[in-house]
């Protein structure tokens, strides 16, 4: 009897040190499950940041932000010469630019055109999505009150729009100037591609091709007021006119 209980005692304390060994072996060991899942925090972590970072770097899509705006990292004189060169032979926009450059040391067109095509984007997808307060942040009063009627007179008709934004092929500055009040107006055309089809409330397709990449072109013009140094924290640029290509 004794022979086996310490045969059972013997056999019950080598099963637990095993056990033991085995849990701390495991203990601290990343699995894939763990790898992957670390992964993707980190990445989420990563957009975030990128995303936090761009908000600095590109003015225009800010929404409500006032700040202390960056002082150049360029000369006044490197960034005419960039003006120039963007502007090519069309020198008369180059002097709007540089009307623009004078009042706000930190404007430059590329920074600019690549906060338009992201302001662009977010206006068109709000406006098929029917949200106002983004398009709030983003449009002049004016613009604004006729987008919102726009979208009422579709929800008034229970219609949806299903609408993918594939890209920007082009954004190109038109126009450039300065009025007598320091308000600075920027006129762009866009030429992008939309997949878009308007459905009823019973979910048919009464507008557009669901599986038709469409070509769309606009002109748009963007302002800003750069009058005076308190003006220039607030560094929105919003919607202010909109036309279609003659």
């Amino acid at each position: 009897m004794d022979g086996e209980i310490n045969l059972l005692t013997l056999l019950s304390l080598v099963v637990a040190v095993v056990a033991i060994i085995k849990l701390r072996s495991l203990l601290g060991r990343r699995t894939e499950e763990d790898e992957s899942r670390i992964e993707r925090k980190r990445e989420a972590m990563n957009k975030q940041v990128a995303g936090a970072q761009s908000d600095k770097v590109v003015a225009l899509p800010q929404r409500g932000r006032q700040a202390e705006p960056a002082e150049a990292t360029v000369s006044v004189a490197e960034v005419e010469e960039r003006i120039k060169a963007f502007a090519g032979a069309d020198t008369q926009l180059a002097t709007r630019l540089m009307d623009i450059l004078r009042l706000d040391s930190t404007f430059e067109p590329e920074t600019f055109i690549r906060g338009a095509k992201q302001a662009y984007e977010m206006i068109v997808t709000a406006f098929a999505e029917g949200n106002r307060r983004m398009l709030r942040d983003l449009l002049s009063a004016d613009v604004l009150d006729s987008f919102s009627r726009a979208i009422s007179e579709r929800e008034q008709q229970n219609l949806v729009i299903d609408q993918s934004f594939v890209g920007i092929n082009k954004a190109d500055i038109l126009e450039a100037e300065v009025s007598s009040k320091g308000i600075a107006s920027i006129t762009v055309r866009f030429v992008s591609q939309l997949i878009s089809a308007t459905r009823d409330k019973s979910g048919e397709i009464v507008d557009g091709d669901e599986s038709r990449v469409k070509d769309v072109t606009d002109i748009w013009t963007f302002s800003r007021d750069i009058s005076s140094k308190e003006a220039r924290r607030n560094l929105n640029w919003k919607l202010v006119g909109t036309q279609s290509p003659n």
